[in-house]
């Protein structure tokens, strides 16, 4: 990528994510164990059917959509949905080659054409240079997948500006970039045909099982001490947290934001787990990608989502009220 105008990484200060201590020291009660709780986390390891299928997404004509980490995975069958229903996608990707190899079998499956979007969510720099690349070719932007992530990578990766990779990926890159596409999605808001701009943000249910502990963001003894897997879940709890202050802050002015659990799925995300531990919860409760999209394509594209701003959802896009409790102002 070429270097894109005034490339220096804003400090984590100006990204201004919800950092009140207090606010979220709530939620341990609501994130604790219990029957609701467990309860959840059955039903989000063995979904009901759903009751929604791709065939029920409106025509999306004229509507521009990014999804990150569109070329693999629950990403690329959002991508391939969204395509079906003719909109113009965009897809954010770190490997152009990966993203070429995807685009070419969207292609052949849809007859349309996905946009291919440089973005490395590890590097603040080059989530800068993504939004200042999509910001040049359009003016609006109707639907933000906030798709891409990793999970359980060795405790010794960093992202390029010294963030727990799993946190710097899944919460901080995604959030700077959420920030930087605002003039956009406020554009796409006033030409929808639903008066509304969506941002959907794929979490997980391991937002159950950690907070946040705030000495933990970049490498330290804490940090190393936690884990990878601790890590993981705080950054899906984040998630959580950043999505329904994106409600807070923007739904009452027509950009509405949620998040959802797609599932656990036989995808790419799995790569950092031993192979033993695969096999055994592949056979167990492992489900097609092609299933976790449907949860996020029915927050992203359907008319009902609009009055649940704010919410989280289970697989199946069943709503889950333990996982809308987790931050509470």
């Amino acid at each position: 990528m070429s270097p894109c105008k005034n490339t220096s990484s804003p400090r984590a200060s100006q990204l201004e994510l919800p950092h009140s201590p207090s606010n979220v020291a709530k939620t341990d009660s609501n994130c604790g164990s219990g029957l609701k709780t467990a309860k959840a986390l059955w039903t989000s390891s063995f979904p009901p059917k759903s009751q929604f299928s791709t065939d029920q997404i409106p025509d999306l004509t004229g509507r521009v959509v990014i999804v990150t980490g569109g070329n693999a995975g629950v990403g690329k069958e959002t991508v391939k949905a969204l395509l079906e229903h003719d909109a113009k996608v965009y897809m954010g990707c770190r490997s152009k080659s990966k993203a070429e190899v995807a685009m070419k079998e969207l292609k052949e499956a849809t007859g349309k054409d996905a946009i291919f979007l440089e973005l490395d969510l590890s590097s603040l720099e080059s989530v800068k240079c993504a939004a200042q690349e999509f910001l040049s070719k359009e003016n609006e932007l109707h639907i933000l997948f906030l798709n891409a992530g990793v999970m359980f990578p060795p405790i010794e990766q960093l992202t390029q500006d010294g963030y727990d990779l799993q946190f710097g990926i899944n919460v901080v890159g995604h959030h700077l970039l959420t920030k930087l596409l605002l003039p956009a999605l406020w554009a796409g808001k006033e030409s929808s045909p639903d008066g509304h701009a969506r941002i959907m943000t794929t979490s997980s249910d391991g937002a159950y099982y950690f907070t946040i502990n705030w000495d933990s963001f970049k490498d330290g003894p804490v940090r190393k001490k936690l884990g990878t897997q601790k890590m993981y879940f705080q950054s899906k709890f984040a998630n959580v947290v950043v999505a329904r202050e994106l409600a807070r802050r923007y739904g009452p002015q027509g950009i509405i934001s949620n998040a959802c659990h797609p599932g656990h799925l036989k995808t790419d995300l799995q790569r950092h787990v031993p192979a033993w531990q695969t096999k055994i919860i592949e056979k167990a409760m492992l489900y097609p990608a092609s299933n976790g999209a449907l949860t996020q394509l029915w927050g992203g594209t359907m008319p009902e989502t609009l009055q649940y701003n704010g919410e989280v959802w289970q697989p199946s896009h069943t709503y889950s009220a333990i996982m809308m409790l987790t931050y509470q102002t």
